[in-house]
């Protein structure tokens, strides 16, 4: 008997693969229909601590319920419209821009060739420094394309809210009447909420530093970048440099390479701080992912789920990593996409 177990079992390895592979294919061909979906969840995840708050404080569920989908809609219709003209002023300004940058790289082309020679001076010319304008503007008009489903984002955030009161009591059905699995799927729950609505916290004090530096130093659409820097903050190492990209670039198109410098140094020293200082302290080292993870989780969310799925994918593996680790038989699989442990030294 425990031959034919042993026998089966690769079998069951290859028909769950299989199953997956058809799942993640699915996923990727409803990619419009699974991303507005997967926002609102994102956005019910942040108010449900808003949402438990008010009825702790005795007010009625329904009145809560909508004062919190209120504030949720005043607030992503306000940064859908700043965001947008912001980004309609930045495309309609892109060609000045593009001016610009040309004649900065013909100044440093002149200038690396008095001091280097004939070979600097063909390497620079082939490089188009104005084609990354263009990418930073076929990048940000794209993400107006995504804002198109706000209205279907917000209804699907206050079904989720309605559905999410009575949602324990249908654990506890399908279990049976026995409370184990019904706490579990709290402790997951209260795990994801917190990390979610922490990380939130932390990008939204990055985006809000990135801005007022910008505007500190008279470049162009600060809140625009500020945003940026509170998206691309969900995404460890590499958002933080993806997000000072153009608000670099436009530092050295509207004014010097001197204050470009500054830019960039201020962003570096932003996410140093929030990213490696205080997220820590404030999150915990277990909640991390291991650096080839994040990487491998933004291409493979990036590609099922296109640019959303990019800003979407350390959490996505983050609730992943949750889930494994609070179950037994696959907390291996959560220590191995997690930061590496400290050392018995290292605790000391």
């Amino acid at each position: 008997m425990p031959t034919e177990t042993r026998s089966v079992q690769p079998f069951y390895w290859l028909l769950g693969s299989a199953a997956v592979v058809v799942v993640i294919a699915g996923i990727r061909a409803a990619q419009s229909l699974v991303v507005p979906f997967l926002v609102a969840a994102f956005l019910a995840v942040i108010c449900t601590p808003a949402l438990q708050w008010l009825q702790r404080k005795r007010v009625p569920s329904w009145l809560a319920l909508l004062i919190v989908v209120l504030a949720v809609s005043m607030v992503v219709l306000v940064v859908v419209a700043i965001t947008t003209g912001s980004i309609n002023e930045f495309i309609a300004r892109a060609p000045k821009y593009e001016e610009n940058l040309k004649e900065k790289q013909g100044a440093l082309t002149v200038w690396l060739e008095d001091r280097s020679g004939p070979i600097v001076k063909e390497i620079s010319e082939k490089l188009d420094s104005a084609v990354v304008v263009k990418h930073v503007a076929i990048v940000l008009g794209g993400l107006t394309s995504a804002f198109g489903n706000v209205f279907l984002v917000l209804l699907t955030v206050l079904f989720m809210l309605l559905e999410s009161s009575g949602f324990p009591n249908k654990l506890l059905a399908m279990s049976g009447g026995a409370p184990s699995m019904l706490d579990q799927a709290e402790k997951v729950r209260a795990s994801i909420v917190q990390y979610i609505s922490l990380k939130t916290a932390m990008s939204l004090l990055t985006g809000v530093l990135v801005g007022i530096w910008v505007w500190l130093l008279e470049i162009d659409f600060p809140i625009l970048w500020g945003m940026m820097a509170f998206f691309l903050n969900y995404i460890p190492n590499v958002g933080s440099i993806l997000a000072a990209v153009p608000a670099v670039i436009l530092a050295l198109v509207q004014h010097d390479y001197p204050t470009a410098l500054i830019a960039a140094g201020g962003y570096a020293m932003i996410n140093i701080v929030i990213g490696n200082v205080l997220e820590p302290r404030v999150m915990g080292k277990g909640l991390g992912l291991s650096t080839l993870v994040v990487f491998v989780s933004l291409v493979f969310w990036g590609w099922v789920l296109g640019p959303v799925g990019m800003l979407f994918s350390v959490p996505l593996t983050m609730i992943v990593k949750i889930i494994m680790d609070s179950f037994e038989e696959t907390r291996w699989l959560a220590i191995l996409v997690g930061a590496n442990p400290e050392t018995p030294s290292e605790r000391r």
